[in-house]
């Protein structure tokens, strides 16, 4: 009986220090004040975790009409109505564009954004680098001039409206338009308009082109719809890395000087998957451009794809490695087109045009080294030389008013090296009306032609000894 009281004993005091011990455990592990036994623990602290924002990125690194504004990983967004842009087509939003251009310009990997649903006008501007890298012009709304010259601030110049400058690593896409307002710049009298017989009156004024690239380096446009240019659509001047993808640019077709995308000394160009629509050329190429390749791309009504003018008043032109392929021109004043004027010296070489499908164009295949704006030009000597030019499936109708085929070089420096293979153009209505035409023209059918290319000469022309056709170049 002892022993079990001693038992009994043990137990009732082993309980109640055990106890105690899981009190003074609980008190200092919550540092709490003395609580009973029977209190419920409180609930263990709450993880602490870091939950940093979801921030968008370059919403086309790749320029693509379809990704979701916003839907990125970049470091900040710069939404010009936080600036103060209001967006109704009215009010000049040009001082909120511009702050907050030159916030994102500090910021590495920033997107300026214009957003949908806004019509936002602003004047004659300039963005300006050099900028952080990875900048992004987003523009998902409407982005427009002033409409017309009347409107145009005085202060403002009057041969560009948006310009990018000494960018390098910039993008401006996204899947809202420029809208130029071009009707009333294209009404006034000193514009050339064209007649019902395709002649046209008066000489060319200043208006503003509308998109300009000057002097910057690996440059994205993507996605945008680009429309009614008081000029020139789109020009790059002084470029290097260039790509340019599924865009559409518009204007009507009597639209005069609206050229839709022109290069001018600018290298490593792509142009790829677009419309262009316009009243001048579908893309020009300037003086000092190489490495360019054009591909997917529907032209017309339009002047067609054009190298040149060159060589004007008598001036050097360079022009080399140009690559056109799959590539449609419908109802267009000219097809693929290579034009210089007399005097001029430098040379156009190493250009393929493969895979292209013609519908009703006027002169399909065109080198014109006599071009001229004037009666006035006279008979010169020198010429920018043209060579080693490849013509590779080429097919579809062409309007029976001109030759489909026209050959048309120097007396003095003949073009040379033209390869022709499986060339077959067809008359859109009627029936043939001319031969094409060729003048000291230097080259080989791989294939027939439709039409016969029979004035094509062979082989080289005799050249007098020390003569240099391609000085500088």
């Amino acid at each position: 009986m002892r022993i079990l009281s001693g038992i009994l004993v043990v137990y009732l005091i082993s309980t109640l220090l055990f106890g105690q011990l899981i009190y003074v455990a609980r008190g200092r592990f919550h540092y709490h004040k003395r609580r009973g036994l029977s209190d419920p623990p409180p609930p263990p602290p709450p993880a602490v975790t870091a939950n940093p924002p979801q921030v968008p990125s370059d919403p086309y690194p790749n320029p693509n009409p379809d990704p979701a504004p916003g839907d990125s990983d970049s470091g900040c967004i710069f939404d010009v109505t936080s600036f103060g842009a209001v967006g109704d087509g009215s009010c000049d939003d040009t001082a909120a564009f511009k702050d907050a251009w030159k916030a994102a310009c500090a910021v590495e990997s920033s997107v300026v954004l214009a957003p949908e649903g806004g019509v936002f006008k602003i004047t004659s501007t300039i963005f300006s680098g050099p900028c952080k890298p990875g900048l992004v012009f987003q523009l998902d709304g409407v982005l427009m001039p002033p409409d017309g010259p009347e409107e145009w601030p005085e202060k403002d110049s009057k041969s560009q409206w948006l310009v990018f400058y000494r960018l390098d690593g910039f993008t401006f896409a996204g899947k809202g338009t420029v809208e130029g307002n071009g009707q009333k710049w294209w009404d006034l009298p000193c514009k050339p308009h064209r007649g019902p017989d395709g002649s046209s009156s008066s000489e060319p004024c200043v208006s503003p082109t509308m998109i300009r690239f000057f002097m910057s380096n690996n440059i994205e446009v993507g996605g945008l719809r680009i429309q009614n240019s008081p000029q020139f659509h789109m020009k790059f001047d002084g470029c290097e890395g260039v790509s340019i993808n599924d865009i559409q640019i518009s204007s009507p077709k009597l639209s005069p000087n609206t050229d839709g995308i022109h290069l001018g000394n600018t290298r490593s160009v792509a142009i790829h998957n677009s419309v262009v629509s316009n009243g001048d050329d579908c893309i020009s190429i300037g003086t000092g451009c190489s490495d360019i390749d054009i591909q997917g791309v529907t032209c017309g009504p339009s002047h067609g794809i054009s190298i040149g003018s060159l060589g004007v008043h008598n001036s050097q032109a360079c022009v080399s490695n140009i690559t056109v392929r799959n590539t449609v021109i419908r109802d267009s004043d000219n097809g693929l087109r290579v034009k210089t004027w007399q005097g001029g010296t430098g040379s156009v070489s190493n250009l393929l045009f493969e895979n292209i499908q013609m519908e009703n164009v006027l002169n399909c295949i065109i080198v014109d080294q006599y071009y001229c704006q004037s009666k006035e030009c006279r008979n010169e000597t020198s010429a920018v030389r043209v060579f080693d030019v490849q013509y590779r499936n080429i097919k579809g109708t062409y309007d029976v008013r001109s030759a489909p085929i026209h050959f048309a070089c120097s007396d003095t420096v003949a073009c040379t090296n033209i390869t022709m293979s499986e060339v077959e153009l067809l008359p859109e209505e009627g029936e043939l009306v001319d031969d094409p035409f060729c003048w000291n023209a230097y080259g080989t059918q791989e294939t027939l032609t439709i039409p016969p290319i029979d004035c094509l000469l062979d082989g080289s022309p005799v050249v007098e000894e020390g003569y240099n056709s391609n000085p500088g170049c």
